[in-house]
């Protein structure tokens, strides 16, 4: 069985080297879909009895380990060292510093990472990250799947 959670967060980033727009600084409404997979849980009298998981503990989880700490932050690449001297001078400002550039691309694959090992097999039901979707706009997104 597959189930999803939807959250939302707002964060900056630039591209350095890239040829358009995207080379400046700026921002998105970013959407991150969680997609877990294991088996429907069938202990009688257990909270999450019928689910693979309780949904509001996808969010605590993802809230906890990657969301609240992405939101409203500027994602900036560790070379990007123009931006990152800049943002140093703002007293108490959130950054988070990525060892790649912060593409779409890499944002989806570095969030798997964060959040594979939170949820594996928390209620003995084979319960594991299937895929992560991360949404930069509402009509572009990239799809980190578990190979």
């Amino acid at each position: 069985m597959l189930i999803t959670r939807r959250l939302e967060f707002d964060a900056g980033h630039r591209i350095p080297n890239h040829k358009s727009q995207c080379k400046h600084l700026h921002g998105h409404r970013y959407a991150i879909e969680i997609s877990l997979s294991g088996e429907v849980i069938d202990t009688e009298g257990q909270s999450e009895q019928g689910m693979v998981m309780d949904f509001s503990d996808v969010k605590r989880i993802a809230q906890e380990k990657l969301v609240n700490l992405w939101d409203h932050a500027f994602l900036v690449y560790r070379h990007d060292t123009l931006v990152c001297d800049f943002l140093a001078t703002l007293p108490d400002h959130k950054t988070v510093i990525f060892d790649v550039v912060p593409t779409a691309e890499n944002l989806a694959q570095a969030a798997f990472n964060i959040l594979d090992p939170a949820y594996q097999n928390l209620y003995g039901n084979n319960l594991i990250l299937d895929r992560i979707r991360l949404f930069e706009t509402p009509n572009n997104w990239v799809d980190c799947v578990r190979c």
